[in-house]
């Protein structure tokens, strides 16, 4: 019986967008907005006036880098109306990096712009304008109260997380100290022993798992804590003095 042959399906190569690809619905936009519109105006990729107004300028690049940033600020040297433009894509990738970029040129005041390389349509994301980042009163007393109560300054810069001395782990050390040299104690004489207010705290929140309770309000070294005196030496041996 004659079977007719199957017809190869050719899959329709995938065009690759390009930086030209951006241009034409950007300058149809900014037309229908009354700009006269061109490109590569020397080192610019899309230049627009508009009457006396400054200039507008946009920095065409087929998705973020490093390199679009830095020509957009080169650009701010020209006019103060500067963007930079990418094709929009989907995918939590994207996304994340469009917040992170936006982020970015608030602060740098440079605007920014996003074509669907499908439907053509422009969208901006941001426009230029000089930013003043709001400040934190509450990040910064938290920052000034952990430099005050530290102690000396135990970390090198640039280190990790890990191991950081902060100012609640030299008065966790604190009381580990009191307890090598003493032996089990009430929170109480730990407090006096050590000047930590929140001594009781400390041991009974147990962050480390440097301390048990023996009896009621009484508190000793853990296995934890007898191995944390050698592991911690050097960042005991400026608390000592202090502590016992």
């Amino acid at each position: 019986m004659f079977k007719p042959r199957k017809k190869k399906l050719v899959k329709k190569a995938r065009k690759t967008l390009a930086e030209a690809d951006l241009y034409p619905p950007i300058k149809t936009m900014l037309e229908k907005q009354g700009y006269e519109v061109k490109s590569e105006i020397g080192a610019v990729d899309v230049m627009a006036c508009r009457g006396d107004e400054k200039p507008l300028i946009i920095e065409l690049k087929t998705t973020f880098s490093l390199t679009l940033i830095h020509q957009a600020i080169d650009r701010l040297s020209m006019s103060d109306q500067v963007y930079v433009a990418v094709f929009y894509k989907t995918g939590k990738a994207f996304q994340k990096a469009l917040r992170a970029n936006k982020k970015l040129c608030r602060r740098l005041g440079i605007g920014m712009i996003t074509v669907h390389p499908k439907t053509k349509a422009v969208d901006i994301h941001l426009d230029p304008g000089p930013y003043t980042p709001r400040k934190s009163k509450v990040k910064t007393t938290r920052l000034l109260k952990e430099f005050q109560q530290r102690v000396g300054d135990p970390n090198t810069g640039g280190q990790t997380n890990r191991g950081l001395i902060t100012s609640y782990r030299q008065n966790a050390l604190k009381c580990l100290v009191v307890l090598c040299h003493h032996g089990p104690l009430k929170a109480s004489d730990v407090k006096a022993l050590t000047a930590v207010d929140k001594a009781r705290h400390i041991m009974s929140n147990n962050h480390y798992g440097w301390f048990e309770r023996v009896d009621r309000g009484v508190y000793a070294l853990s296995p934890a804590g007898l191995k944390a005196v050698t592991e911690y030496k050097d960042a005991i041996s400026g608390l000592e003095l202090e502590a016992t």
